[in-house]
């Protein structure tokens, strides 16, 4: 498709380089001529230097017109102006990066009156992903897939655990809960496992089930650990805002950190229930005086990834304290999970970036009956875990998964039946009409459920 990106910024740039790797013709716009060059020489894209919110510049991006406008600088009202002139010259789908939270109330009529495809919210959407693993704190990260029956977690294996040494057929046979373990990263190595895949020390493993097997299987192995309730915070950033607005919502007790005193107060004010301190959130003598011991979560969200990543390996002494650190360069949150410096780490340029491609690739196959409903990136981004439903006319609707010729790096690694049962696929399950059914896979071009078989 032709896609004009519109900011070359974290976001943009994650965008830019996924999207070019999926082959799409890209034209990135940008104010800044600097940044347009570096993209234009490392990928493989065109670029404007320019205001994306100017008539003639998006004109000049493609002769014949875009499929797809993706605004992301850090100006909503330009991203907005963006679209709109995008509309205007006929693209016909717009999506716009919004972040203050004035403009919440005005989403619908943003999409509606304005003609958005889509609106997203990166800091809404990290602190989303930051409530989701603190709902199920064994986990690194976890997604949701089948309107919510099933799930997918990430896990690492540390040494003494139970795990340690286990071949899969044996788990399996032993352990007596519903689970797949689909998918194991061991250093730079991406494993699609079988029943003779044994699990080592530092393996980060990818799970799923339903919620219920996987607490079941924690609690049997002894690794569970309970939902956190008493969450520490520090940084009244924007994801602060809407993390303590979801964590309220499901009655946690939370204090927040911050050495800016108008942002405690606007906190403060924001949410009463809440216990703001002023102060530094760097101060071993302030956290412990605010008992972090006693945490059952500790979320470092300032905006330096530096600070971050110290705070969050201060906090992972206390054992009983699930950790979740904002780390938006890719270097450093590579190395603080290949270390192990950090339980979790969320980037708010990568989940924007997997919200977007995850729309992208649903209007790429939009016309076909088995559109992509969910997508998440696993493994860095080597890995594909997608949710597809079954729709009419697959060759292989009723077929025995044993008897299919499935593509190297594939894997069925879930089925929701129409009537919502889960289902843990064995070689005798058949795909039927009306199931969804999650692939994993490392071929991350992957567009249709038809083509996961040879």
């Amino acid at each position: 498709m032709r896609i004009v990106v519109v900011g070359a910024g974290k976001v943009g740039r994650v965008l830019t380089e996924q999207l070019a790797a999926e082959k799409h013709d890209i034209v990135v716009i940008d104010q800044d001529s600097d940044l347009i060059e570096s993209l234009v020489n490392i990928y493989d894209v065109r670029g404007v230097a320019g205001n994306g919110g100017c008539y003639d510049i998006q004109k000049d991006a493609f002769e014949d017109g875009a499929d797809l406008l993706i605004a992301t600088t850090s100006s909503d009202e330009t991203n907005i102006l963006a679209c709109l002139v995008a509309k205007k010259l006929g693209t016909p789908h717009t999506i716009a990066r919004i972040r203050n939270p004035e403009y919440e109330k005005q989403l619908h009529f943003m999409r509606e009156e304005l003609g958005l495809s889509m609106v997203v919210n990166p800091e809404k959407a990290t602190a989303r992903e930051i409530a989701r693993v603190l709902r199920f704190p064994s986990a690194i990260k976890r997604e949701q897939f089948c309107r919510q029956r099933f799930e997918l977690v990430e896990y690492r294996i540390n040494e003494g655990n139970p795990l340690v040494g286990l071949q899969l057929s044996d788990l399996y046979r032993n352990i007596r809960v519903k689970i797949l373990i689909c998918a194991v990263a061991r250093g730079q190595q991406t494993i699609i496992p079988t029943g003779a895949t044994v699990l080592q020390k530092g393996d980060k493993i990818y799970l799923t089930a339903s919620a219920r097997e996987l607490e079941s299987f924690f609690r049997k192995l002894n690794i569970f650990k309970a939902r956190a309730n008493n969450i520490m915070i520090v940084g009244a950033s924007r994801i602060a805002y809407y993390l303590v607005k979801e964590l309220q919502d499901i009655q946690k007790r939370v204090t927040v950190i911050d050495s800016n005193a108008a942002r405690c107060q606007a906190m403060s004010e924001k949410f009463p229930g809440a216990l703001v301190i002023h102060g530094d959130g760097a101060d071993s003598e302030l956290l412990s005086e605010e008992r972090i011991s006693e945490m059952d979560a500790f979320v470092p969200l300032t905006g330096l990834d530096e600070t971050n990543i110290i705070l969050a390996m201060y906090a992972n002494q206390f054992p009983n304290c699930k950790v979740v650190a904002k780390i938006n360069r890719p270097s450093f949150a590579d190395l603080a999970n290949e270390k192990g410096l950090v339980d979790s780490v969320v980037s708010t340029a990568a989940v924007t970036s997997e919200i977007i491609a995850r729309y992208v690739r649903a209007m790429q196959n939009s016309f076909d009956s088995d559109n992509i409903k969910t997508l998440h990136r696993l493994v860095g981004g080597r890995v594909e875990a997608l949710e597809f439903n079954v729709g009419p006319g697959l060759p292989f609707i009723g077929v025995p998964l044993k008897d299919l010729n499935l593509r190297e790096g594939m894997l069925v690694a879930g089925i929701v039946r129409q009537n919502g049962a889960p289902v843990i696929p064995s070689g005798a399950d058949a795909l039927q009409e009306g199931d969804d059914v999650v692939i994993v896979t490392t071929d991350t071009t992957l567009h249709a459920l038809r083509d996961i078989v040879k």
